[in-house]
């Protein structure tokens, strides 16, 4: 046989052969590529509507506990601003009854300028006093002397308003020894300790007068 026809006829073999490896990989590779893409279409896909209203079920209970914890804790808060004020007019009742003390002859009080007007009242008066004060600690009207509750001032603005009652009880008979007085602070003011709609918060006290 010819030596060229065999060559012709080999390279046409072998060609052929290479182009069906090229179509074989061509096909093999789409097959990769679609199922690459499948894959990554699984892994991208988004919430179901089932998990999306639990998540803003969840979301919504949660603001809602928030939101209902908000009113408790402002009304803590006053009411701890309350105490605090109450324990300020509660010191200041103190240190002006302990300043209550025998004088000797001759000598004059200067509380009527300096106090609350409490000076000698266990002895001469011998009945509770009620002072009430306003938010600043600052005394509102005058001390009222008797054993009945009085009403609490009515409010004049721009003038402050009576927040708090203070009721100071002498405890033992009055005579030239030492007595025992009861501080007894409460708000709101217009609220009478042992009346049928009783004080929001109270502070009390004892205290020995004329030592």
């Amino acid at each position: 046989m010819n030596p060229s026809i065999i060559l012709e006829l080999r390279a046409r073999h072998s060609w052929a052969c290479r182009r069906g490896a090229i179509e074989i990989h061509g096909a093999s590779g789409k097959d990769q590529n679609a199922r690459h893409t499948q894959r990554h279409e699984h892994r991208t896909a988004g919430f179901s509507l089932v998990e999306v209203t639990l998540a803003i079920g969840v979301a919504a209970f949660c603001l809602i506990t928030v939101f209902a914890l908000i009113p408790v804790a402002l009304k803590t808060q006053q009411a701890s601003i309350q105490q605090t004020t109450a324990n300020d007019i509660m010191t200041q009742i103190l240190g002006d009854l302990r300043a209550d003390v025998r004088l000797p002859p001759g000598q004059a009080s200067k509380e009527q300028t300096s106090g609350f007007g409490l000076h000698g009242h266990w002895l001469a008066v011998s009945q509770p006093d009620t002072l009430f004060f306003s938010n600043d600690v600052q005394l509102i009207g005058q001390p009222y002397s008797g054993t009945a509750d009085p009403p609490a001032p009515a409010c004049d603005p721009p003038s402050p308003c009576a927040t708090f009652r203070a009721k100071i009880s002498y405890m033992f008979p009055p005579n030239a020894s030492t007595t025992v007085a009861k501080v007894f602070v409460s708000w709101p003011a217009q609220a009478i300790p042992g009346g049928t709609s009783g004080p929001a918060g109270k502070v009390e006290t004892f205290i020995a007068i004329n030592r």
